[in-house]
């Protein structure tokens, strides 16, 4: 097979600029995913059926529905109620983000009812408040357990990046398309882009194996 570095070569410096803004949008859409997600994870839990309901519909439309469906919605329907001209970075965040939340809600849901009730309780006996006892007793325990569940998350999160594709967002795939698309070859410029990726998602892999292992010896 012929293949043409010196295609990659000359657009290094393109997939250099798409992979920063692929790590930005990527970390972006994590803190708001984690924020979000654990609003909407202790919202579900909520003991009031009228409280629980709309959080359980957001988390079945995110999770049932494609996402690039969801990203197409976001840019094309609803940025444009609140700016003239969308930015596809922009609306490719808020996708991930909204995307990201109801996957995390359940993973905190989960770890937190995996917690023993007699925790709770006993923070409770000790006089905490049902916030205190979340914060300083049940959410500390349940976050080590939380630990490879979100590295998926994470992993998958960074992956679906590449789908801002659709809108035009200049992530990383988008200039492997555009090196395809001027040279009409398939193997330098995805291949390139999918070495990439396995780089980013295995250097993530690495440092959330670290930590699980650091915090499940404490």
């Amino acid at each position: 097979m012929d293949f043409r570095f010196d295609i990659i070569i000359e657009y290094a410096p393109f997939f250099l600029r798409g992979l920063l803004l692929t790590i930005g949008v990527s970390i972006a859409a994590i803190i708001a995913g984690l924020i979000l997600g654990l609003i909407i994870g202790l919202g579900k839990m909520s003991t009031n059926r009228l409280i629980r309901l709309p959080f359980a519909w957001y988390i079945n439309f995110f999770r049932g529905t494609p996402l690039v469906v969801q990203i197409l919605l976001v840019h094309f329907g609803v940025m444009p109620i609140f700016f003239a001209q969308p930015s596809a970075t922009v609306s490719l965040i808020v996708s991930l983000s909204l995307n990201s939340a109801a996957y995390v809600a359940e993973i905190f849901r989960a770890g937190i009812q995996s917690i023993d009730k007699g925790q709770m309780e006993a923070a409770r006996s000790l006089g905490m408040t049902h916030a205190q006892a979340m914060r300083y007793i049940i959410l500390p325990q349940a976050l080590k357990r939380m630990i490879p569940p979100f590295a998926n998350e994470f992993i998958v999160l960074i992956k679906d990046s590449s789908l801002g594709l659709v809108i035009a967002a200049p992530e990383l795939m988008y200039w492997g398309r555009a090196a395809q698309g001027q040279y009409y070859r398939v193997w330098e410029p995805y291949l390139t882009v999918a070495f990439i990726y396995l780089l980013l998602t295995l250097s993530l892999s690495k440092l959330l194996h670290y930590l699980e292992r650091k915090y499940s010896t404490q």
